[in-house]
């Protein structure tokens, strides 16, 4: 790249960050947590109209991406090489930002179905560890998932199987947005295999009256132990 198109592209991307609503926006989603055009809007002082023009903007220039999930579209920063320069901006600007505080009633916040699979702040777990270990590796860019040979072995060990699983005429495994904890917990067919073996072991137990599920002591060992979480960190 020649010195011409290095400056011209830096100045497109400040260009795409300058403009305060969508500064605002680019610095709600620093906390790692995806939100709807609508969450935006408001947090820029925006229409919803307006903030669609921002947002498209911003995917534009590569500063966002967007998971589209049913009739809904959550945006989130592309990558931390976005969120280091924002860090550095905010820096020089000597200006500090909110964290992300969910409101979701607390039973559902910590684990819950979502449709034929599991949700909520143990279902993000889980799939972060998933990744962490290796055993989910990205296959597209839409979220797509794909098993190493090692994430094979261990969901094969929980009593998954893996060759049927994927069988099914749905997306194998993929990012699905917890709409609590605003990060991806593990969808697709895979995820509700994973769903099946919680239940079927006990490791939760389901509300009679809600979506809410209840990790049973066992259920918190048991994850504990076999998606070898440190000693400091709790799956459940």
């Amino acid at each position: 790249m020649d010195v011409e198109s290095a400056d011209a592209g830096v100045s497109a991307v400040a260009g795409a960050i300058a403009e305060p609503a969508r500064t605002r926006m680019l610095y709600c989603l620093m906390d790692g947590h995806a939100r709807t055009s609508t969450e935006l809007a408001a947090v820029a002082g925006v229409s919803p109209s307006t903030a669609s023009v921002h947002l498209a903007r911003l995917l534009e220039r590569h500063l966002v991406k967007v998971l589209a999930q049913g009739k809904h579209r959550y945006y989130s920063l592309q990558g931390a090489e976005v969120a280091a320069a924002l860090e550095v901006l905010s820096l020089l600007a000597g200006t500090p930002h909110g964290a992300f505080v969910p409101n979701t009633p607390t039973r559902l916040r910590h684990a819950r179905t979502c449709y034929d699979h599991l949700a909520g702040a143990v279902a993000v777990a889980l799939h972060d560890r998933c990744h962490e270990l290796g055993w989910l590796l990205a296959a597209d860019a839409s979220g797509g998932y794909e098993l190493g040979e090692a994430g094979r072995a261990a969901f094969e060990a929980l009593g998954v199987d893996v060759t049927a699983t994927r069988r099914q005429r749905r997306r194998f495994a993929c990012a699905c947005m917890d709409w609590s904890e605003r990060r991806p917990h593990l969808g697709g067919a895979l995820g509700a295999a994973l769903l099946g073996v919680a239940l079927k072991r006990r490791w939760v137990v389901q509300d009679a009256d809600s979506r809410a599920l209840h990790v049973t002591p066992r259920g918190e060992r048991e994850m504990r132990s076999r998606f070898r979480f440190p000693e400091q960190q709790r799956a459940a």
